[in-house]
Order: C-alpha cells, then sequence, then structure tokens
C-alpha cells in the first residue's frame, strides 16, 4: 500500500531529513497524481526549490545544518510573520501565546490598544511580549469570515474583451465597446453581468505574445484597451489634431482588415496607432479638475505605479526582458536606475498617465453596467501570474522566487505535467510584508469589478514549482498560508462589495473546494464536466450541482457549444494533429458524449422545436437547451460564452497549441466564421432568442 501523500515512514535517514527540512519550509516531499498513488518529489527537486527560497540544501551536511538551524527558529519564534484574525477576535496563533503575554497594536487607522476584541477590519501591526522575556512584530489581518455573495440569481455574458469589434473600435475590442456592451446586456437583454479576459498589461515585444494570462503586469491595466475618442482631452487637440485624425483612417483600414477581409487581430498593429496617437492626447494640458483627480490617482498608486512606468520607459530603449538590461538597470533600488528615472521623467509621466486613463475607463465601463440595472456589473479576470521579463517581475523581485517556474504535475491527463513560464511569489516574503504586494494587486482590481475570477484559484493553497531548465515533472508543491490569503481576499472584496469566483476546474486538492465554499468564494462549473463521477459516470442531474458556482456551458479554453453538438472540435484537432487516439475513435467518444447530454436534455424536456440532425434550427434549440438546464440548476449565476449566441465555432484559445492555431486573435464570429461586429450582436435574433431563455426561466 503507497504511504499518504507527504508521509516520510521508511525513508532512508538522509533522504527523511531531506524531506522533513522541506517539510518545515512549505515544500512537499511528495505528491498524489490520483488519489491511489503517491509519487516522491525527487531529490534534485527538493533541493532547488529550497535553494529559491534561501535554503542551502546542497549536501548532507548542509541539510542537517538547516534542518537544526529551522527547528530552533520555529522552536523560539512566537508569532509567525503574518498572523490572521477573525472578526469575532479569534487566532490560533495568539491562542497558543504563553500565558501572561502583552499585546500592542497599531491600528490601521493609527489608533492604539492591547487587545484584539472588536478591532476593526485591516492590516493592522501587532507586539506581542511574553514573560520569558521573548518578543515578535507581526502583521495582523482582521477580515470577514466570507465573502460577499450574490443576493440574488443572474445570468450574463463572457466575452473575450479583444473578440468583441464595434464600427469603432481600432482592430480590437475597447473599453468603449465593453461598456456599450454592458449597457445594452443590462437594458435590453436584463443581464447581470459581463465577464471578461484579463486585462492586465501585456510584455511590448515584436510580436506580443497575445495571451493575456501571462502578462508584464497584474497590477496595472493595458493602455491598448482604451477607447483614444473618448478620452476627455481628446476634444482639444491642437495642431496634433489634422494628424491624430488620419490616425483614425489608418484605424478604420485595420478594423476592416479584420471585419471584411478575414484577417487576425493584429494587437500590435493596433498599439502602434494608439500609442501615436495617445502621445499626442496626453500632450493636452489637464484642467484643474482633472489635474487634481490624477495627482490623487498617483498618490493612490504610489511607489507601484512609479515602478511600472520606470519598466515600462526602460524598456522602450533596453528591450522588454529585464533580465537582459545593463546589470545596473536591473536592480529597480540602484543608482543607475535612479538616474534612469530623471533622464526618462517624460516618458515615466506619459506611462503613469496611461495608467490613469485605462483605469478611468474601466471605472466608467463598471458605472455604465450598474447604470443599466446589473447587479454584479463587470467580472475581471485575475490571471495566475506574470511573465519573467516583464514590469511585475522586475520591481517585486523580493517576492518572487529566481529560477522557478509556475506549473503542474504530471496526472493521469498529462504525463508530462505542465510548465506555464511563470515565476511563483514566495510565501515566505509574502508572508513578512503583510502580504503586501498581494493587497495592492487586489485593491486595485476591486476599485473597477463587480467581482473577480480568479484563474487557477487553487494556487491560493499550494503551486507546483519547476526549476528553470527542468521538465515540469522534476518539480514539487509549495504551500501557502490559504488562511492569510483569504483572509486579504475577504478583506479587500468586502471593502468593494465585490463577488469572488474561484476557477477549480481540474485536479483539486482534497478540501479545497469546501474551504473556498465556507469562506464565500463561489467555484466554476462547466456543463460537460458535470458528471457522476463517483457512480456511473453519466451527466450530473441538475439538482445535484452545487449552488455556490457560476454555471457555463463553455469556456474560452474549450470547444463553442456549437462545434462540440457538431464534432467539429474533434476535426479541428485532427486537422492539426493534436488527437491521441484515432480519429474514428476520437469522433465516436465525442459523439457519444453529446448523445448522453443530449438524451437527458430531451428526458427533463428542455429541447423545444426541431433538434437532431445538422440544421441551424436543430443546433440551435439544442443550445437554448443546454442554457435551460443550466438554469434547473441551483447555480447562483449563469453564464452564455457570446459567441456561443451567434454559433461561432471557433475556440478561442486551444491547450497545447502555439503557432499552428491563432490563439487570441480570433474577432467574434457566426456560424459560417463571419465576423460580428457589437453592433451585428445587438441586432441577432439569435442571441435575443437565447438570452431570452435566460430572462423567462430566471426568477
Amino acid at each position: 500500500m503507497s504511504a499518504p501523500a507527504g508521509s516520510l515512514e521508511g525513508l532512508p535517514e538522509e533522504r527523511l531529513a531531506l524531506a522533513r527540512l522541506a517539510e518545515l519550509h512549505g515544500v512537499a516531499p511528495a505528491f498524489q497524481p490520483s488519489p491511489d498513488r503517491t509519487v516522491a518529489a525527487s531529490d534534485s527537486a527538493l533541493v532547488a526549490v529550497l535553494a529559491a527560497l534561501g535554503v542551502d540544501a546542497g549536501t548532507p551536511d548542509a541539510v542537517m545544518a538547516a534542518l537544526a538551524a529551522r527547528e530552533r527558529e520555529l522552536a523560539a519564534r512566537l508569532l509567525p510573520p503574518t498572523v490572521v484574525c477573525g472578526a469575532d477576535g479569534t487566532a490560533t496563533a495568539l491562542a497558543a501565546l504563553p500565558e501572561g503575554t502583552r499585546l500592542s497594536i497599531r491600528t490601521e487607522q493609527g489608533e492604539t490598544c492591547d487587545s484584539v476584541d472588536r478591532l476593526a477590519p485591516g492590516v493592522h501591526e501587532l507586539d506581542a511580549f511574553a514573560p520569558d522575556g521573548r518578543t515578535a512584530r507581526a502583521h495582523l489581518v482582521v477580515a470577514p469570515a466570507r465573502l460577499p455573495t450574490p443576493t440574488g440569481r443572474s445570468y450574463g455574458l463572457l466575452v473575450q474583451l479583444y473578440s468583441l469589434l464595434s464600427r469603432r473600435s481600432w482592430g480590437m475590442g475597447d473599453l468603449g465597446d465593453l461598456a456599450e456592451l454592458s449597457a445594452w446586456a443590462g437594458r435590453a437583454l436584463g443581464a447581470g453581468f459581463v465577464q471578461v479576459n484579463p486585462l492586465h498589461a501585456a510584455v511590448p515585444g515584436a510580436p506580443t505574445d497575445p495571451s493575456p494570462y501571462r502578462p508584464s503586469s497584474r497590477r496595472f491595466p493595458d493602455p491598448v484597451h482604451l477607447r483614444v475618442e473618448s478620452i476627455p482631452e481628446y476634444a482639444y487637440l491642437g495642431g496634433d489634431g489634422e494628424q491624430v485624425r488620419g490616425l483614425l483612417e489608418r484605424a478604420r483600414r485595420l478594423r476592416e482588415a479584420v471585419l471584411d477581409k478575414g484577417e487576425l487581430i493584429d494587437r500590435d498593429a493596433v498599439w502602434e496607432l494608439k500609442r501615436e496617437a495617445l502621445q499626442s492626447v496626453c500632450a493636452v494640458p489637464l484642467g484643474p479638475g482633472r489635474q487634481a483627480e490624477y495627482a490623487d490617482f498617483l498618490a493612490r498608486a504610489g511607489a507601484a505605479l512609479e515602478d511600472h512606468a520606470t519598466w515600462c520607459a526602460l524598456a522602450e530603449t533596453h528591450g522588454s526582458d529585464w533580465s537582459r538590461w545593463p546589470a545596473g538597470l536591473q536592480d529597480p533600488r540602484s543608482a543607475e536606475t535612479a538616474r534612469a528615472r530623471g533622464e526618462l521623467m517624460d516618458r515615466i509621466d506619459f506611462h503613469c498617465h496611461l495608467a490613469w486613463l485605462t483605469d478611468t475607463q474601466l471605472a466608467d465601463a463598471q458605472r455604465a453596467a450598474r447604470d443599466a440595472g446589473m447587479p454584479v456589473g463587470i467580472v475581471h479576470d485575475l490571471a495566475v501570474g506574470v511573465h519573467p521579463g516583464g514590469a511585475d517581475a522586475w520591481a517585486q523581485q523580493e517576492y518572487f522566487a529566481a529560477g522557478m517556474s509556475v506549473g503542474a504535475p504530471p496526472d493521469a491527463f498529462n504525463a508530462r505535467g505542465q510548465d506555464w513560464g511563470l515565476p511563483p511569489w514566495r510565501p515566505d516574503r509574502l508572508a513578512e510584508s503583510g502580504y503586501t504586494p498581494y493587497r495592492q494587486l487586489l485593491r486595485a482590481l476591486f476599485g473597477y469589478a463587480g467581482a473577480l475570477r480568479i484563474d487557477h484559484v487553487m494556487g491560493l493553497f499550494r503551486l507546483w514549482w519547476v526549476p528553470q531548465g527542468q521538465a515540469p515533472t522534476e518539480g514539487a508543491y509549495v504551500r501557502y498560508d490559504a488562511e492569510a490569503m483569504l483572509a486579504v481576499l475577504a478583506l479587500e472584496a468586502s471593502r468593494a462589495g465585490a463577488i469572488v469566483i474561484g476557477e477549480d476546474l481540474g485536479t483539486v486538492e482534497p478540501g479545497v473546494r469546501e474551504t473556498l465554499h465556507e469562506r464565500g468564494v463561489l467555484g466554476t462549473s462547466v456543463l460537460w464536466f458535470e458528471r457522476d463521477w463517483d457512480g456511473d459516470g453519466r451527466p450530473l442531474s441538475p439538482d445535484r450541482w452545487r449552488a455556490d458556482c457560476l454555471a457555463t456551458a463553455t469556456t474560452h479554453d474549450l470547444p463553442p457549444t456549437a462545434a462540440r453538438l457538431s464534432g467539429d472540435h474533434v476535426e479541428l484537432r485532427d486537422r492539426l494533429g493534436l488527437l491521441t487516439n484515432p480519429v474514428a475513435e476520437e469522433r465516436a467518444a465525442a459523439s457519444a458524449d453529446t448523445g448522453e447530454w443530449l438524451t437527458l436534455l430531451s428526458r427533463l424536456g428542455l429541447l423545444k422545436g426541431c433538434s437532431g440532425g445538422h440544421s441551424g434550427e436543430a443546433e440551435e434549440a439544442e443550445i437554448q437547451a443546454v442554457h435551460r438546464y443550466l438554469l434547473r440548476t441551483p447555480a447562483r449565476m449563469i453564464g452564455v460564452w457570446l459567441p456561443d449566441g451567434v454559433g461561432d465555432r471557433r475556440p478561442q484559445n486551444l491547450p497545447g497549441t502555439w503557432d499552428q492555431y491563432p490563439n487570441w486573435r480570433l474577432p467574434i464570429a457566426d456560424a459560417e466564421g463571419r465576423p460580428v461586429t457589437l453592433e451585428e450582436l445587438a441586432g441577432s435574433a439569435r442571441l435575443r432568442a437565447l438570452m431570452e431563455v435566460l430572462r423567462e426561466g430566471a426568477p
């Protein structure tokens, strides 16, 4: 029988010491690719991960010395660096203090007290003085027990913003389009929310990585999403006005190339035009009120914005990978970087200005959604990490684990594991800082979000670290303080009154979904994955779905519903050479899967009108039936993939591909592959009919 994951029984002495050292630093010496199988992390993986945490385990002697030091440290430690306290004043770490320990607390509000009773929510500073002379200083997080949750049931749209082009956008969807979509969906469709892809700042390049899930910065949004003509200073362009109006003509040609000529979305070309226009717009003097608003934004964003803008300015000269910059500029706190800040002050202010304008238009989009009657509004997406050469990795080097990348271990679906190329945060440094970068990130996003979707929410508990240059199999899980991560999340979400949705698809560690549920984090449930996996494997009846979730038929990483119903997704993967089994077997399996669902939909009386066959009417009826089924579940939120409303068959992203498929570059299209504008979406009888299904079925 296999030993439990993390068990140290039966190990040789040297391996036992290394495994014990790893565990004391939050590194798992083993993992379970399946419930009945335990695999030990390799010694080399444990040594590399420990080194990234500042622990020398390179030799047996070093392991023994580090183990003894860690045990002494933990035995002598009065408090961990961050202590979590519930709103009722309970905290495990404080309860374990020696009797007679005296506390002194300086609150966020500037007050001083000696008890955690009735403390206001926030991150406070705590000093403890034990009778034996030991002292400790810690960050004290006081947070609500649960996050805000939806007050009722709502349905809404899911869309990749870049794919949503109007006749006013510059070759890709923008924040003006988002505001228009939200206002229309709220008023005309009764929608409660619009969920979009991450709008984080991308790493500039030639070409830029189009994936929104590998950004330069998660803290600041990307100005490529700006609607230039909506910036107030645009109306006051002086001598540059003709030049900017000339850019509008070039933007029209770029837009028409995508909408009318079938070309892919070219983010780099869009940014080239917008950057030129924005340089002229930002040169227009701000009025007194706007200047005061900008000054307030600079004060709120603080040093984090200055660092981000400095990286942007340096990247214009030295390239977008800071690890290849001159040595002095690789350190954001060096004298060389300080001199560069002075020399590049105009460019730094330009990038600060862009961050402000983008933040403003994001807030405008959320305001438009709420003004249209949406109870939630815009649901923003938080990527799991950042590009190693980008702004966050440069500015926050002390928080990232050098030489490590986030990924996934091998499992039943991927024997080679995954390496996502994203440097992980160090849990020890986060705790020592009171989770400052995490808090700043959440506060910025909640500033313009009605809800936040957290990609790979399991990363709040643990992440698979892969040493750079090694195969993903040569990694190890590193644990984060989930209690603290969730407390900070609850604190910032409650301050904003925002909902949180966790993307918890795939392999999930036991107890994680239960913990998230207890804290009020909604889960993510996708129809095709909801089967009775512990029983006969058949589609799950709607009454057995969990209530606290966002329920959808598909996502950006999965086939659109029309493609799944028709089997087009199998044909696409066959054309690209991505199938692992003979195409006939894959077709049969896909047909059987779809057939089981259609049988259930028919038995429940959800298929109305014609169905079966390959006609457009039958397909439309089946897609409507899928969403009637979602309405039968108790799910608190129901999301409609916007391309499903017009029969789009192309996935926005096809995992496992790089240049074989145009990931993240396709506009929304109809069943024939013809791009559909926002204006056409608003007039689509097919989309309205689908949304009427949700309107009629919603309470």
